[in-house]
């Protein structure tokens, strides 16, 4: 029952305090009851300290754990909670000692941010002062402003000295460069006309003790390219002199080595299988695996020589493939049964040979027997 009648009284002081919301401002509010508090008016008679004690908690503590114990002793004392300690009394009393606690606590915030705030506004005015200026200067505002304008101009004038500094060191290490650039290119200038001075003289000297005298076509002039008059007289002559006196391009001669390079390889890997010979034991497996792999490295090498002979080759036609190690082992052992094949038909051979020699020899032998006899 008299749980009962605490839950109709916060009935009707919930009522009650929504027609509260419904009057206005203007009028004089009457106090009304909601539950055992007013929601006007309302002062704790409760003290602070037994506030604290009822919640198990000291004076300083933080928000948090005066939540906890709260939540805690409404646990424990609720009418609600179907608990063995279950009070309504006690929990009315849990209830109004935290809301004393809060207040006390919101007080002592409010009371430290507003003397955090007189101090900061005993320094304000004079932090105020000096925010002007750029922090320049003492005395009065005018004097202040007088010698942020004299210190302005300062500031400017160094900073001009600084940029004409800084131009003129540029434009001197300009000068020292081009300077030096120069006498670079007059020292190149000199050797090549030196150079160019040191061999028209070796060719007057050729020409004096008669060295260009067995030339074959002295005397002739050179025969024209007719054949396609889209080319260069000048660059086919001397493309044609150089051929004639057995220059050959670079790309000519890579591709000569390449080609040179990998018929070495193919003979040198069958003549290693070669000497194995018969059937593959777990030493001659061993011996063979060892040559593949030198192989495969070679091929490797030779694979990069390729690359460089793509980059230099004119003509796309003319470039090259890379070569596969496992397609050239195969090979090598294709070979190497055809040179068996072939061994052992000629050894057949040689055999059926001396077979019939020995059988001529045989009958001869056998007349020369019935002569005697």
């Amino acid at each position: 029952i008299k749980w009962l009648c605490v839950m109709l009284t916060n009935d009707i002081g919930y009522h009650l305090m929504l027609c509260r919301a419904m009057i206005p401002r203007h009028l004089k509010l009457i106090p009304c009851v909601y539950g055992n508090r007013l929601l006007s008016g309302y002062k704790p008679k409760s003290n602070v300290k037994d506030s604290y004690r009822i919640l198990e908690l000291q004076e300083g503590c933080s928000l948090d754990d005066i939540r906890n114990s709260y939540r805690n002793l409404a646990k424990k004392y609720h009418p609600d909670s179907s608990s063995a300690t279950a009070d309504s009394e006690a929990f009315m009393k849990v209830e109004e000692a935290y809301r004393v606690v809060l207040n006390d606590v919101a007080n002592k915030k409010k009371c430290t941010e507003d003397e955090e705030e007189d101090q900061f506004k005993s320094k304000s005015l004079q932090h105020r002062h000096y925010l002007s200026f750029e922090g320049v200067g003492f005395g009065m505002p005018s004097q202040r402003e007088r010698q942020y304008m004299q210190f302005r101009v300062d500031r400017a004038a160094e900073q001009v000295l600084e940029y004409r500094k800084q131009r003129l060191e540029g434009q001197s290490a300009a000068t020292d460069l081009m300077k030096a650039k120069d006498v670079r290119q007059s020292k190149k200038v000199k050797i090549t006309q030196a150079v160019e001075r040191l061999v028209e003289d070796l060719i007057q000297e050729s020409m004096a003790k008669g060295d260009f005298d067995n030339l074959s076509g002295k005397g002739k002039p050179l025969q024209k390219f007719s054949d396609c008059p889209h080319i260069d007289p000048m660059t086919h002559n001397l493309n044609r002199i150089l051929i004639d006196n057995g220059y050959q391009p670079e790309w000519i001669l890579m591709q000569k080595e390449i080609r040179e390079t990998i018929e070495q390889l193919r003979k040198g890997i069958v003549a290693s299988r070669n000497k194995l010979e018969g059937p593959m034991t777990p030493y001659r497996e061993k011996q063979w695996s060892r040559v593949c792999e030198q192989f495969t490295e070679d091929i490797r090498k030779l694979n990069k020589r390729i690359d460089n002979f793509n980059l230099v080759v004119p003509l796309l036609s003319r470039q090259m493939v890379h070569f596969n190690a496992a397609r050239e082992i195969a090979r090598a052992q294709k070979t190497y049964e055809a040179l068996v094949e072939s061994r052992e038909a000629s050894n057949s051979e040689t055999k059926e040979a001396e077979q019939k020699a020995v059988k001529r020899f045989g009958l001869k032998s056998s007349l020369f027997k019935w002569l005697n006899l």
